[in-house]
């Protein structure tokens, strides 16, 4: 079975870049292009991995993740979160590290995002 990977990022062409990516290393790819999207996929879905971005216009990946890690299925799920925010508030990555997640900075490059993508599906 192929590992599974979640992508939240209410910018569509990030999203749709990441996910042709990842499908090319043999990921089965689950996208959402805004968190209420990604809350609606995870009804239904145990990802591998998660890759969400930080800053939406709905609501953050901050608080979207600390949403998936009330639910049971999602506590444990590795995520990354991306950012061109590269003078992101102490508070923020505090609560991140927290919420079991890394920051990875934009650009995030196709090797980068292979490595980390990789990393966290195998720590599963």
């Amino acid at each position: 079975m192929r590992p599974t990977v979640l992508i939240v990022d209410d910018d569509p062409t990030v999203t749709d870049h990441f996910s042709r990516i990842l499908r090319l290393e043999g990921y089965d790819v689950s996208a959402a292009y805004s968190p209420e999207q990604g809350l609606s996929l995870v009804e239904h879905l145990r990802p591998d991995a998660m890759v969400l971005d930080l800053q939406m216009r709905a609501m953050d990946g901050l608080e979207l993740l600390g949403r998936f890690r009330t639910m049971p299925h999602l506590a444990d799920v590795p995520a990354v979160i991306v950012t061109g925010d590269y003078f992101m508030d102490d508070e923020i990555r505090r609560r991140l590290a927290e919420l079991g997640a890394q920051v990875e900075f934009k650009p995030l490059w196709v090797e980068d995002l292979v490595r980390v993508v990789n990393t966290m599906a195998r720590s599963k």
